[in-house]
């Protein structure tokens, strides 16, 4: 089971985010991904958002990195960790811009690029971009297809659909992957759908435990019914963890311990069928989030 995380920093909501990234930036950033990519991650994830809105701000501030940007910024300072975009609302953007784009930080990174996708969730971004949010599930579903096309191995891809209609305009530098892995994110049943009829993988979305299993098989009819072959990434969000005891509050709902014991309850996730977990940490400044980093990936995942 391969394990990979969400980038701290690059995004703030109150949700998740701890103290000390209000203070943090770019080195920050840097440390924890060389981190990630000394400690066996398979990957490190960057989220999207063009715009927030005043009355979302409180909760989900407006720091949100480009993911783009970062990731390409991240691959120049790494060697072997993958990045994603948990998730690009690629709804947002015409397929060939997101593809140009996506296509280069794959080329530069030496092939390394998972492109997740969500749908969105934020009106006054897509009316400010000039998008339809009500059919924000359809734009996506063809937005799937198209990125198929314009992520090939063809140097002028063509697609012909209901929002979106090209050909004969050549891309290059073409992806250093023959095919790039869609992971698709969310766990509303639309979200689910084509994660298992369109996607290589699915990015849950806070899905607690004991519901994955359900989820999971439903993907998997899904699949058999539709005659959908191929592998397909499945993905779980941790609770946030602690490798030791803490010596200040953690909350409640964080799994704290030795190393033995987080694996054996991480465990559980590989025994419901998912391939790769997102772990999540417990920090109260970069430097401890790096050590807890460096013993998951030295102490905990090698019994995983």
């Amino acid at each position: 089971m391969e394990y990979g995380i969400q980038l701290p920093v690059q995004s703030q909501s109150t949700i998740y985010a701890e103290p000390w990234e209000a203070g943090a930036g770019p080195a920050d950033l840097v440390e924890i991904a060389r981190t990630a990519d000394r400690a066996g991650f398979a990957y490190v994830a960057c989220c999207d958002h063009v715009g927030v809105p005043r009355r979302l701000a409180p909760a989900m501030s407006t720091v949100w990195y480009d993911p783009v940007a970062t990731l390409a910024h991240l691959a120049a300072v790494t060697e072997r960790v993958r990045l994603l975009s948990h998730v690009a609302v690629v709804g947002l953007r015409h397929p060939l811009l997101t593809a140009k784009q996506y296509a280069t930080v794959d080329h530069l990174s030496g092939g390394r690029l998972i492109l997740g996708v969500g749908a969105g969730h934020v009106p006054e971004e897509f009316a400010a971009l000039g998008v339809d949010f009500r059919h924000r599930g359809a734009v996506l579903d063809e937005c799937l297809d198209a990125l198929r096309a314009a992520l090939g191995p063809e140097e002028f891809p063509e697609h012909h659909g209901k929002f979106y209609d090209f050909e004969g305009l050549g891309q290059r530098p073409r992806p250093a992957q023959e095919r790039i892995p869609l992971w698709v994110g969310g766990s509303s049943p639309a979200a689910v759908r084509r994660a298992a009829l369109k996607g290589d993988g699915w990015l849950p979305q806070g899905d607690p435990r004991d519901l994955l299993p359900a989820q999971i098989e439903h993907i998997r009819r899904l699949r058999a019914e539709a005659g959908v072959e191929g592998p397909l990434t499945i993905g779980a969000i941790t609770e946030p963890l602690y490798i030791g005891t803490p010596r200040w509050p953690v909350g409640r709902r964080t799994i704290t311990g030795p190393p033995d014991a987080l694996a054996e309850s991480l465990r559980a996730y590989r025994a419901m069928g998912v391939d790769q977990i997102q772990v999540r940490f417990r920090s109260r400044s970069r430097a401890e989030l790096t050590d807890q980093m460096a013993a998951f990936g030295a102490d905990v995942a090698t019994d995983l």
